[in-house]
């Protein structure tokens, strides 16, 4: 089943829930498909199911930033072993090349490679941890992290809801555009066949009243 489709079955409390747990456990270091979730959510949100696009983007903001928080203390209580026994658990989202490109990432943005990693997949994932580990004093990561959730999670419900709002008018539209274009093909198809019809009538009609040829005579 799709995910927007398994949304779409439960209460919207359950779908707060769920976006808020997926992208928190995702910023915590836990590879999880968060962004699918929010933007399957967001859209389900567009469709008028009952689920408030302000609370989602609320719940998915404060996911990514506690996520983000608990993975940091993880990251600095655990230091590189935590590193090396991810790499075993998840080798294919926290091997040594990543953890290398991340980490270069890191020394040379700073805070700013926590606010824009928000953005990015795998640093996404690593944000929170690897800024544990490299020690960066929490009050930069802190105010890269809430801004960063805010703008991600936020603008993402934002940008998404809207999307599907734009779309089903837009789906709506068309609909209408369609029945009236199929009418106005059909009437004019009808009168042309009409006219058509009636003038080979007129033209049978006047080879029927046509009078003969009369010999001449001498």
């Amino acid at each position: 089943m799709h995910v927007q489709e398994w949304l779409d079955t439960v209460p919207a409390a359950v779908v707060y829930a769920v976006v808020g747990l997926v992208i928190g456990l995702e910023s915590l270091g836990i590879p999880l498909p968060g962004e699918i979730i929010l933007v399957s959510a967001a859209l389900l949100s567009s469709q008028h199911t009952g689920v408030d696009p302000v609370v989602l983007g609320v719940c998915a903001t404060v996911g990514a930033v506690v996520g983000d928080s608990i993975g940091y203390a993880i990251g600095r209580k655990g230091g590189r072993p935590l590193l090396a026994w991810l790499g075993r658990k998840f080798p294919r989202h926290f091997s040594e090349g990543h953890v290398a490109t991340a980490e270069r990432s890191f020394h040379k943005w700073g805070m700013w490679a926590v606010f824009f990693g928000r953005f990015v997949a795998l640093l996404r994932i690593f944000a929170g941890p690897l800024a544990g580990v490299l020690h960066m004093p929490y009050w930069k990561f802190l105010i890269a992290n809430v801004l960063g959730g805010i703008v991600w999670a936020g603008g993402t419900t934002a940008v998404i809801y809207y999307v599907g709002i734009v779309a089903e008018s837009w789906l709506k539209r068309f609909s209408w555009l369609g029945l009236v274009a199929a009418v106005l093909i059909g009437v004019t198809s009808m009168l042309v066949l009409r006219r058509k019809a009636a003038r080979a009538a007129a033209e049978r009609g006047d080879a029927v009243t046509e009078p003969e040829a009369v010999p001449a005579t001498d």
